[in-house]
């Protein structure tokens, strides 16, 4: 460390302060301030941190820097400079344990394309709406697949149960969305124009299951790409290519009766008329919100309050929805089509919204009426459109997104730099880690992701990130922890 010094001697020196959440690696009160080369990056500055005369660690361990919350990607001189300030400034450096990153933990393999992917663990909306049922060892993982079938499989990748083809009230088309609702419920859509409802009953040895149709909901005139289900009110949201978002009951007895236009037409009523050989009840939506002038591709409640939802649409724009009244009570447009929506956890408000363009970026913004700026962020470096989004449930952080360019990338909002002159300036996050299909391994991968989209992704404590695709798989990556190493004790 002498020598690291010495050289700031000549190449300038910046005082720093030490500081971490995490107890164990905690420096004593007199070796927090140091002189340290303003030539120094983060590589650097984890060796002086393990070094003998700081925390003197048995074997090294690899450290991330945060300055006012923001990872430093730079050297300090350069950090400086950005940021106007002088030598003489003392930097405050958070210092927490390198992230880890999400390692392959296994697939499975379906018979077409995957379209959407679901979870069911302890930790799960579905799971922790339903505490009194025990999940632990026996997570599941459901996917809709582009032959028309539900899948849920156990997390040794076999199949415990599939829902009945389209002759005994499956869907007649492909499987575009599928949620659990609860640990006995599951919704799915299609591009059939309708919602079903399934009962998920597992065997007592847990190796087989029945999805059985309970419900089909009819309201929609074109293809359903997005559902958001809420358990504790019995209530299912859906983002149509018919640019309405609709509200659904999940029960019989709640729903009005199916317009029985819609049953008797569309794409799909002639063959399910001459081979549906079950009578699974049908019922039509408890409203039908005329959103956007475009198809609608996604739909989300408040994370906070079932009353509110969010959905975006190809018309470029992020509507707040105001349930109750059916009716449309903000607009955020953006400059580019619109795909996938979630929220996440916020310092500054309750929660920020995350969309997914087709311009290859997710832009970041704040929901709130108040809120004057649309974009408060925008993360960088898909190389094709964005499909599919989920928060970290780990840390309020952390972002997973799909692309339709063969990869999911995990984003820290921590880790940031203004934007250039091309990219419109603002503040531009940078993926933390990049995840690439197992089922390519060693082949390159084309900047447009052909063969290997990835079509869907959810991210799960328990289980890890879950992505679907192109290739006809589900893939699981695991890394705990993978955005939150400052929360560690």
């Amino acid at each position: 460390m002498d020598g690291a010094q010495d050289a700031g001697a000549r190449q300038g020196q910046v005082q720093v302060h030490f500081v971490t959440n995490s107890a164990d690696i905690e420096l004593p009160e007199e070796k927090r301030q140091l002189l340290v080369p303003t030539s120094v990056r983060r590589y650097g500055l984890s060796q002086i941190l393990n070094s003998e005369s700081m925390l003197d660690t048995s074997s090294p361990i690899p450290f991330d820097f945060l300055i006012n919350g923001t990872f430093l990607r730079t050297t300090l001189e350069e950090y400086l400079t950005a940021n106007g300030l002088s030598s003489e400034t003392t930097i405050n450096l958070q210092y927490v344990r390198s992230l880890i990153p999400p390692l392959f933990e296994a697939s499975f393999e379906h018979d077409d394309w995957v379209s959407c992917v679901d979870v069911l663990s302890s930790e799960s909306p579905a799971g922790a709406w339903h505490p009194t049922i025990d999940l632990s060892g026996q997570e599941r993982i459901l996917s809709g697949s582009y032959d028309g079938l539900l899948r849920v499989w156990n997390k040794s990748g076999q199949v415990v149960g599939t829902s009945p083809g389209s002759s005994l009230g499956g869907h007649t088309s492909s499987i575009k969305a599928a949620k659990f609702i609860s640990p006995t419920q599951i919704a799915s859509s299609s591009l059939d124009r309708t919602i079903r409802i399934w009962k998920y009953a597992e065997s007592e040895d847990k190796f087989s299951a029945e999805l059985k149709p309970t419900l089909e909901l009819y309201g929609h005139r074109g293809a359903v790409d997005s559902l958001a289900v809420h358990s504790p009110t019995s209530r299912i949201l859906s983002a149509s290519s018919d640019g309405t978002i609709g509200i659904w009951a999940t029960s019989k007895a709640a729903g009005p009766a199916a317009p029985s236009g819609l049953i008797s037409s569309g794409p799909t009523a002639k063959r399910r008329k001459i081979t549906t050989s079950t009578s699974t009840p049908q019922r039509g939506a408890l409203s039908l919100i005329s959103a956007h002038s475009a198809p609608a591709t996604a739909v989300i409640f408040h994370p906070d309050d079932p009353t509110v939802a969010y959905s975006t649409s190809l018309d470029h724009t992020v509507r707040t929805l105001d349930l109750e009244t059916s009716s449309v009570v903000d607009t955020r447009t953006t400059s580019h089509p619109l795909l996938s929506l979630t929220s996440m956890p916020s310092i500054s408000s309750s929660h920020i919204l995350a969309a997914g363009t087709s311009a290859r970026h997710i832009t970041l913004l704040d929901p709130r009426v108040s809120s004057g700026a649309t974009a408060i962020m925008t993360l960088r470096g898909h190389t094709n459109k964005i499909a599919s989004l989920a928060p970290d449930p780990d840390s309020t952080w952390g972002l997973v997104s799909g692309s339709h360019d063969g990869t999911c990338r995990v984003w820290d909002l921590r880790s940031t730099r203004q934007g250039t002159r091309d990219e419109g300036g603002g503040v531009v996050g940078e993926s933390v880690y990049v995840i690439e299909r197992e089922s390519k391994t060693g082949e390159k991968r084309s900047v447009g992701g052909e063969g290997i989209k990835v079509l869907g992704v959810a991210w799960d404590k328990d289980c890890g990130i879950v992505s679907a695709g192109e290739d006809k798989r589900v893939q699981i990556n695991r890394g705990k922890g993978v955005t939150r190493a400052d929360e560690r004790s």
